[in-house]
């Protein structure tokens, strides 16, 4: 069983071990700090299932699931340290697929998710072609391989996860910030400026001139965008 999860969870070590026992067990991950960029992840990824931290700031974990419930079907366990009856009941009737409080297990809760995902049929084939192309540039969320005009591609996590969001979203602008957002719980030491660090990286390994780039080009005063739309 494999499948891409989304981690909505703002405590940065809960979600790099949650992360980490995703990957052990197959899983690709994403990881988030903050209710409003669940539901940009969400909306742009389409993973196979949300594992949702209850206090999020900006927007907490029921305003999350209360807008994935209206705009898709994206299966969601709920995590929480907030074990009341009335919250429990919230959850569910948000829509939340499963609600753990915390203190749990590791081993728990990934049972639980392999629970929800066998019940939800999201894992094991759902889609026919995983890979997001756009500009020559094919990304694959759950091989975590990616390839230009063919040939494979090395990048690190951070570099993987900056191009999974621009290949998902080609000839949109992302700020540094947005662009930092995406390597959070691959690289939590890095800073808005090593985001310029990366992408000089990445435009080595993907432009046939580095220093005349035809795909990651850089949009003054605002961040970088991948120029040359859907493959």
């Amino acid at each position: 069983m494999c499948a891409h999860v989304l981690v909505a969870e703002d405590d940065e070590m809960q979600a790099e071990l949650i992360r980490r026992s995703l990957l052990s067990e197959g899983h690709t991950a994403t990881v988030v700090h903050d209710g409003s960029a669940a539901l940009d992840a969400a909306r742009r990824l389409r993973p196979d299932l949300v594992v949702l931290d209850l206090m999020l700031p900006v927007i907490d974990g029921f305003g999350v699931c209360r807008v994935l419930r209206r705009d898709d079907d994206i299966p969601v366990l709920m995590l929480t340290a907030r074990s009341a009856e009335d919250d429990v009941l919230l959850g569910l009737e948000l829509g939340a697929d499963d609600y753990m409080t915390k203190p749990y297990s590791p081993r728990e809760l990934m049972a639980r998710i392999r629970t929800v995902l066998r019940r939800s049929g999201r894992a094991d084939g759902r889609r026919e072609d995983p890979v997001i192309r756009a500009a020559g540039i094919a990304v694959d969320p759950e091989r975590h391989e990616v390839r230009c005009d063919g040939a494979a591609v090395e990048c690190t996590p951070a570099e993987f996860e900056i191009l999974l969001a621009m290949v998902a979203e080609p000839e949109r602008v992302f700020s540094r910030r947005q662009l930092l957002e995406r390597t959070r719980g691959t690289d939590r030491a890095s800073t808005e400026r090593a985001v310029d660090v990366h992408i000089m990286n990445l435009r080595r390994k993907v432009e046939a001139d580095p220093r005349s780039p035809a795909r990651l080009l850089t949009v003054f005063g605002v961040g970088y965008k991948l120029s040359g739309g859907r493959a």
